[in-house]
């Protein structure tokens, strides 16, 4: 804390240094200060306590097996781990309580001026020294006694003052408190933004894989498909160009023998003409009935065996979807009934 500093800006030393001692929790001057390390601001050991005790609900007294908690600084917000000792294991701030020693001591040795304390408009003599309960305002003995509060209830101030200062100390815990659990469940949310944020990338990678994995398996089913009708393919086309050489062959046997039967209708001597026409004839005649080669059925060109049908496919693609709880549930209640049957 910077004393010197609060005490340089106000123009009297004491009501500066006053302010610099009180507890921003109980609003009182500090009793047994603590210090909240690293952000070095003070509080009442007891406050720092309640504090502590309404954030972290399950921590016990000192001495027990559960392990420390987080303290909040209700001046800066600053956030401190504390061991199994709590607040007690915080550093007492010994020179702000010198400090107050002396400033108390200085206080009781100054007279008491008229205008320190309240004083009475109806009665300027009077101080406030008593709060009507009725009217819930302070006021004086004399009003009272002969004033406008004469047939009111009425309480010691500095009871009332505890009162008041002990509810409000607990409203104030139970307002820090509150912030505790609010930032609390803040955090919890942006854990689930940050998981729902991994676990879509990480179901985005997964259907990706299977997509890919899927079209992978299409395509080797298409390539080994292809394969067969490239085989069938080279069987046909082998098997037609095997006859279209035997037919090539043939005719050309034809075409000499009709050559050699024309050179020999040329020929006008008898006798040179009937030397070569009977075995001619015979050659033609046997060359006309052996010369029958194979032929090919029709539509043996005809690939329609190898059709394939991918409606029942596209379908079922087109109705691809995630799996729903509900159809797990139904799936696994059918599996049950048919164990039991």
């Amino acid at each position: 804390m910077d004393f010197q500093a609060g005490i340089l800006r106000d123009g009297n030393p004491m009501e500066s240094l006053e302010k610099q001692l009180i507890c921003p929790i109980c609003l009182e001057m500090f009793s047994k200060p603590v210090v909240i390390l690293p952000c070095q601001h003070n509080l009442c050991r007891k406050c720092a306590n309640d504090v502590f005790q309404a954030a972290n609900p399950y921590w016990q007294s000192r001495g027990s097996v559960i392990s420390g908690g987080r303290f909040r600084c209700p001046s800066c917000r600053h956030e401190v781990l504390l061991d199994r000792h709590g607040v007690y294991g915080l550093q007492r701030n010994l020179l702000v309580e010198n400090i107050i020693d002396i400033y108390k001591q200085e206080c009781s040795s100054r007279p008491l001026k008229k205008g320190e304390h309240p004083m009475c408009k109806e009665h300027e003599d009077e101080r406030i020294n008593i709060y009507c309960i009725t009217c819930e305002v302070p006021t004086c003995s004399m009003c009272k006694v002969f004033g406008a509060h004469k047939d009111c209830e009425v309480a010691p101030l500095q009871t009332v003052f505890q009162g008041q200062k002990t509810e409000l100390n607990n409203c104030i815990s139970m307002l820090v408190a509150g912030n505790d659990r609010i930032q609390t469940i803040i955090s919890q949310l942006e854990d689930s933004c940050q998981s729902t944020e991994e676990n879509s990338e990480a179901a985005k990678r997964e259907l990706c894989a299977r997509f890919d994995t899927l079209a992978a398996l299409l395509e080797e089913k298409k390539s080994e498909l292809l394969q067969r009708i490239t085989c069938e393919q080279r069987h046909k086309t082998g098997f037609v160009q095997g006859l279209i050489r035997q037919y090539k062959e043939q005719l050309e046997k034809s075409s000499r023998l009709v050559e050699t039967a024309v050179q020999a209708m040329e020929e006008t001597g008898g006798a040179a003409f009937l030397m070569n026409a009977k075995q001619l004839i015979k050659t033609i005649v046997e060359a006309s009935k052996g010369g029958r080669l194979e032929k090919i059925e029709q539509g043996y060109e005809s690939m329609d065996a190898f059709s394939v049908s991918l409606e029942h496919l596209a379908e079922a693609v087109r109705t691809l979807d995630f799996d729903s709880a509900e159809e797990d549930e139904e799936y696994f209640d059918g599996e049950e009934e048919e164990v039991e049957e």
